[in-house]
């Protein structure tokens, strides 16, 4: 399901979409982060529309959210992965996932972040938590 912030002109289509990307799971309370990050950029991000998408055991699949998306008149789509840790998926499946992408969606610009895991203010938010006394 697409959320879109909200839009003063009505006509106006969201320019750009981002896609929460994680590995998925079956157990529906798993979810919640990431709805809850997606609640987040809508409230703080005006004209943006987001979408959570998953590499497996969940839906959508990063091809359908992204198709999603382009439903709604978004013509670039940054995917943010949500992976803590860089291994396979983050190396060589989304890259993959990403080309295939570019190769359907040649007009749209596709943006592909680097895993949350890796950017120096969540460590430091992690460490600053690890640390914190209940």
């Amino acid at each position: 399901m697409t959320l879109r912030s909200d839009i003063s002109n009505p006509s106006d289509a969201a320019v750009r979409g981002i896609v929460l990307f994680a590995h998925g799971s079956r157990d529906p309370l798993w979810h919640r982060p990431m709805q809850a990050v997606a609640q987040r950029v809508l409230r703080s991000t005006p004209g943006v529309a987001v979408e959570c998408a998953y590499l497996e055991l969940s839906t959508p699949n990063l091809a359908s959210a992204c198709a999603n998306l382009l439903a709604c008149g978004v013509g670039t789509i940054t995917i943010v992965p949500l992976f803590l840790g860089v291994g396979k998926h983050a190396r060589e499946d989304l890259p993959l996932l990403v080309a295939e992408l570019r190769a359907a969606h040649p007009h749209t610009v596709f943006e592909l972040q680097a895993a949350v895991g890796e950017d120096t203010r969540l460590i430091a938010l992690l460490a600053e938590m690890a640390v914190e006394r209940p």
